[in-house]
Formats: structure tokens, C-alpha cells, sequence
């Protein structure tokens, strides 16, 4: 019985030792405080991955590290870090743009190895350590001390200590285990914690732009509309449900809707497409092309008036929906040009120079119907994509006047009855 009582003594020297060993060169790796622009996570055991990840970034010419999160569970190969969050996102959004790293995110460390070594060696070596008093027994107390030390430690909790000793890891993730783990943030809504709107293509993950219209669920009333890829604060619907509609909209792509709860915000991160990512919600849209039969609107091509000729502000847009049918060659589409009213008037032609951004000195001016404008501004775009390369049979046009207005001509939104609308007639 006495040997028992030294070799469960030794056995705990040796976890002791272990565990301290192990502790200090964890807390070497913790991450300080601050915010990394992070590019790939890891579990805790797979340390030697993010190692290996980390130099072959660093051989293709970047600057990257790794480091262990403060809970001790992941580890983060990061390209920067930054001590303001607003900067860290803004280097956040470029190297998204760069196209290496384009699900790159913040993660934000509220505390870090400064605060960590001390807590960790507390709650690590505690549960381990036997200190039994040296008094001098008597018959019967050798029997008392030996039954205390098993129901401290165990045959069954002994045995694998000894199996693994030389693998340390598993050793300290069972004591580790044993003290009630703190969460590292508290509950957070939509009240106290910001979100990122993140709008992409689904096929090959590009970031796209677009805006996202903010429903209040319970009346089917529209809050407001926000650009999406940014950081806001979204909106209390003020009903005792709480509960939003996200509607995500972004030119030749359909829409897609996502719904979130502004007071109980951390039951919906087990939707797929909402996480808690440091100190904001990530909500996800991967956006899908139209097809055949779907109308997407060139709200941001704009013209001048009364004529057939573009303002240099709609190359972007323009821009998207070469890239569209770049994207696809089997793509045809149908140009439907549409005006505010069916009045008739002055009407501004390209001239011979083919400038489709500026009213140059050779442009032709004649009168119209309203169809007869629309159709030539929808002519106008198809010039445009053609000498971009696009082939003459996959681009056609209608123009309707004001047959097929979306707002009455004379209220604060007519505006938006001056548009080209983009069919999709074949893919």
C-alpha cells in the first residue's frame, strides 16, 4: 500500500511538470490583444498546420504569423494586425479584393497573452496537484490515506497518464477539461453588436456589389436600404417579435432573402449563413446569375435628357453587364428600354463619332414618341456592348415609352421609370 501512495505521488510530479512545460509554451503562441486580418483557423492539436500554411505564405512573398486564440481552441494565420478595428477592416476589404484571400475576415482578440499566462497555469495545475501532510500514522491511518489517494486519482484516470506520458497533449486536454470553460463573449443582438453584409458570387465566391433592402417582417414594411460588404448597425424594428428580412440585390443576379432576429441574434448562428465572427454577425448571400426569364434593371445607367446618349457615371454598371455575358458566351439578352410618361419631344442621337458618354458637336437632334426614345437608348447600351466584343445576335431591343411604368409619372420616385431593363432570352 505505501508503494501505491509514492507512485501515484510520482505520477502527479510528473502530470505537475508536464502541464507547467506545456502551459508556458501555449501561452509563447497566444495572440496579444489586438485585430488580425486572419486568412485560415486550425484546431488547437493541429498547431504544426497553421506552422506549415503560415511559411508557405511567407515563401510566395507575403508577411504572415500564427497564433493561438486566447480560449485556446483555434489557431489563426493572419496577414496583419492592426490596433484599430475600422483600419483592420478597411486592409481587411483590399485583401478581399486582391482575389488571394477573398473570405479573408477580422477577428478581434479582447485579450490577450498579456492577460492569459497567469489564469491558465491556475486552472491547468490545480486539479492535479496532491499534497498529502507527512505525519506519522498510526495502525489503522495508512488504510485511511491510501483509500483518500485512489478516490483522488483514480485506477481508471492513472493508467492512461502513464500510457501517455510521452505524448503530452493528451495528458493536459483531460485536465484541461475539468474546470467549467468561461465564454469568451457575452450574449450579443443586434442591439449591442454590429454586422457585416457580405453579398458574393456563389460560384466563384467574387465579391460583388449591391444593396439590401431591411424588412420589418411582422408588418411586411419596408425599414430601409444599405450597401452591402460594409459594417452597420441594423435597425429595431420595434415589435415584440423582433424580426427581420434581409433582401440582397445586386445587377444580373436574383435576389435572395435571409431573415434574422434583432433580440435574439445568437440562436440564429446555427443558420448556415449567420456566424459571430469576433464582435460583429456575419450574415452571407451568395448570390446566384439570372436565367432564362428573369429581368434584372440597370438602375445605374443614367442619360442625359431628351437624349440616346449615356452620362460617364454608367460605365461601372455597364461594366457588370459585359462581365455577365463575358461570363457566359451562350448568354442572349433583350435590352427593354422605358420612359417616364408616353409624351413626345426633342430627342438626342449619337453622331458619327460613336461617343456614348458625351454630347459631342456631331450629335444628330430630331422629335419623337416616348417608345421611340427608350428604344434608342436601349440601342445605345447594345452599340456599346458590341464594341466590347460582343457578338451582334446575342443582344436585342424593345423599347415600351411609358407603357410599363413602375411608379405613377408624377410622384418623388418617377425617376426610376427611366430605365433599360436586361432579359435573359437564352443561356
Amino acid at each position: 500500500m505505501i508503494k501505491l501512495y509514492k507512485g501515484a505521488l510520482l505520477v502527479s510530479a510528473v502530470i505537475l511538470f508536464s502541464i507547467k512545460s506545456i502551459a508556458q509554451q501555449a501561452t509563447a503562441n497566444v495572440l496579444p490583444k489586438g485585430n488580425y486580418i486572419v486568412v485560415a483557423a486550425y484546431f488547437a492539436k493541429h498547431e504544426n498546420f497553421a506552422k506549415q500554411y503560415s511559411a508557405k505564405l511567407n515563401e510566395g512573398g507575403l508577411h504572415s504569423s500564427y497564433g493561438l486564440d486566447p480560449t485556446g481552441k483555434l489557431y489563426f494565420v493572419y496577414l496583419d494586425q492592426y490596433a484599430d478595428f475600422t483600419q483592420s477592416v478597411q486592409e481587411m476589404l483590399k485583401v478581399r479584393k486582391g482575389g488571394s484571400f477573398d473570405q479573408a475576415w477580422v477577428r478581434v482578440v479582447k485579450e490577450g497573452s498579456e492577460g492569459t499566462a497567469s489564469v491558465a497555469m491556475e486552472k491547468e495545475v490545480e486539479p492535479v496537484r496532491v499534497e498529502p501532510k507527512r505525519e506519522e500514522p498510526k495502525k489503522e491511518e495508512p488504510k485511511k490515506v491510501v483509500q483518500e489517494q485512489v478516490a483522488a486519482a483514480p485506477v481508471k484516470q492513472v493508467e492512461p497518464v502513464k500510457e501517455e506520458v510521452k505524448k503530452e497533449i493528451p495528458v493536459v486536454t483531460e485536465v484541461v477539461e475539468n474546470p467549467p470553460a468561461k465564454p469568451v463573449y457575452v450574449p450579443q443582438t443586434l442591439n449591442n453588436t454590429p454586422v457585416f453584409i457580405s453579398l458574393y458570387n456563389s460560384t466563384n465566391s467574387q465579391v460583388l456589389d449591391g444593396e439590401v433592402e431591411v424588412v420589418d417582417t411582422e408588418r411586411s414594411k419596408l425599414i430601409t436600404r444599405v450597401k452591402g460588404n460594409t459594417y452597420l448597425n441594423l435597425p429595431n424594428p420595434g415589435t415584440k417579435s423582433g424580426q427581420l428580412s434581409l433582401i440582397a440585390n445586386a445587377f444580373g443576379y436574383r435576389k435572395e432573402q435571409h431573415e434574422i432576429n434583432y433580440k435574439n441574434t445568437e440562436a440564429d448562428t446555427t443558420k448556415p449563413y449567420i456566424s459571430l465572427v469576433g464582435n460583429y454577425y456575419m450574415v452571407n448571400f451568395g448570390l446566384s446569375r439570372i436565367h432564362k426569364g428573369d429581368i434584372s434593371t440597370l438602375y445605374n445607367v443614367y442619360f442625359y435628357n431628351d437624349a440616346a446618349i449615356m452620362l460617364p457615371e454608367s460605365k461601372y454598371q455597364l461594366n457588370s453587364l459585359l462581365g455577365m455575358l463575358n461570363e457566359n458566351p451562350k448568354l442572349k439578352i433583350i435590352l427593354h428600354g422605358h420612359t417616364n410618361g408616353n409624351g413626345r419631344g426633342k430627342i438626342i442621337y449619337m453622331g458619327p463619332s460613336k461617343d456614348f458618354f458625351t454630347i459631342t458637336k456631331d450629335v444628330k437632334e430630331g422629335t419623337g414618341s416616348a417608345k421611340e426614345l427608350s428604344e434608342a437608348r436601349a440601342h445605345t447600351i447594345r452599340e456599346w456592348l458590341l464594341s466590347q466584343g460582343i457578338s451582334n445576335d446575342r443582344v436585342t431591343v424593345k423599347g415600351w415609352g411609358g407603357a410599363r411604368m413602375i411608379h405613377d409619372k408624377n410622384s418623388v420616385h418617377a425617376r426610376k421609370n427611366i430605365r433599360v431593363d436586361v432579359e435573359v432570352e437564352d443561356e
